[in-house]
């Protein structure tokens, strides 16, 4: 476990992990004046006759906000909005090395789902993209849907998006090594919060055809009246074709994949081998799983994979949300799309197939390679998707965004290494 002693000393030195540098000199009366008074007037009129153009001129072209309330940090809880801030400083500053993305921590101090959605839509003229984070369910389901459908600015939902597109690709790598496929494996989630609910939208959008999810309750299916909300209604209707019910247990009979969006010890050695042939177990509660890795293993998974860093096979959303954010803001994305989602899936999945195996079907979220090489993949299979949907304001090609991407991680590797003498 990291020192937590060590930890406060840390944060106490810096005061947080994030600061504003600014881009340019201004040491001469000449600086002063081209990027001050009287120059940034002609700026400011340009942007008045074309709003886009503060794409151009602006930090507005690569910033991203991270918006929370404080009411789910981590596995913490509702801590409030100012204990939330070292997870949304965090947060930036992975968004900084591993994606080259300028991002700011935005911590509000309200619960209110209507003052949240006001709040963040007065925002917009700031931001390219905006990440919602760590809010309670289904508060943030609610948020997102209605931000996504009022702003002109792609609303990314982490725990929803960014877990569910490590999963689809960490999935996607343990079915070859099982010789199975999506489309007809028997899936079962465990979990309908927003990770779970997001899982199991993006295996649907991927194509596979055999889910169900469980909750507290026990197995969703369309017209169940017990525990329900508008999400699970919804993600009941496009799942469980074969209108299972039961326990969490029934629904594992037979499956040939798990997965676990929930608790500590959710899953049990009954359950593993009441599966099929070569079983998939994916225990992604975090930081403890509904079952470790070694008892999954143990129980007869062929494949196990949990969210810890200590453990093999990590499934960590760290593989997605750097490059996802910045192919939104590289191409100037209107909004995310599932197949923005499914296409990053994809780019993870094939970076993480070379020397694959039953104990690695999924990259280090921080080795040397996956730094430098995953995020630019990643951006540019989000900018493919968008200028094939019609949503990118960017005419850049995949290529040059990869490119862009990649220049933007080398430039921040220089200045953390110079940070860290």
């Amino acid at each position: 476990m990291p020192d937590g002693k060590r930890a406060l000393e840390m944060h106490a030195k810096r005061k947080g992990k994030i600061e504003v540098v600014g881009s340019v000199s201004m040491r001469t009366k000449e600086e002063l004046s081209e990027y001050y008074t009287p120059g940034v007037a002609q700026v400011s009129l340009a942007i008045n006759k074309d709003r886009a153009k503060a794409y151009d001129y602006t930090m507005k072209g690569r910033m991203a906000a991270i918006l929370t309330d404080g009411t789910r940090i981590l596995g913490l809880g509702d801590i409030g909005p100012e204990a939330g801030m070292p997870v949304m400083e965090g947060k930036a500053l992975l968004l900084k090395k591993l994606g080259g993305v300028d991002a700011i921590p935005v911590c509000l101090d309200t619960k209110d789902e209507a003052q949240i959605l006001r709040i963040a839509k007065a925002l917009e003229p700031n931001f390219a993209a905006m990440n919602i984070e760590d809010i309670e369910t289904p508060k943030c389901l609610n948020i997102v849907e209605r931000l996504s459908k009022e702003m002109g600015i792609p609303i990314f939902h982490d725990d929803r998006n960014g877990v569910a597109v490590v999963t689809l690709a960490a999935l996607t790598n343990a079915l070859k090594l099982a010789g199975k496929k999506l489309r007809s494996a028997r899936i079962v989630v465990n979990g309908a919060g927003a990770a779970g609910i997001g899982i199991a939208e993006l295996l649907v959008k991927a194509g596979a055809e055999r889910i169900c999810l469980c909750d507290t309750s026990g197995i969703l299916y369309k017209g169940r009246a017990v525990n329900m909300n508008l999400w699970k209604v919804r993600i009941a209707a496009a799942t469980n074709r074969e209108m299972m019910k039961g326990t969490l247990s029934d629904a594992v009979k037979g499956a040939d994949v798990l997965i676990g969006a929930s608790v500590e010890g959710a899953f049990t050695a009954a359950m593993i081998r009441s599966m099929a042939k070569k079983p998939v177990a994916f225990s992604l509660a975090n930081p403890y799983p509904e079952m470790d890795y070694q008892e999954m293993l143990s129980a007869g998974a062929f494949i196990a994979a949990t969210g810890r860093s200590d453990r093999p096979n990590q499934v960590n959303n760290l593989l997605a949300f750097p490059g996802i954010m910045a192919g939104l803001i590289e191409s100037r994305a209107s909004r995310v799309d599932g197949l923005m989602l499914v296409r990053s899936a994809e780019a993870i999945a094939r970076f993480s197939a070379r020397g694959m195996r039953r104990d690695r079907i999924i990259a280090d979220p921080i080795g040397k390679n996956t730094v430098l090489g995953l995020a630019p993949k990643v951006a540019a299979a989000v900018a493919e998707s968008a200028l094939e949907l019609g949503i990118a304001r960017s005419r850049k090609s995949p290529n040059e965004v990869e490119l862009s991407v990649s220049k933007a991680i080398k430039r921040y590797s220089k200045i953390e290494r110079v940070t860290s003498r």
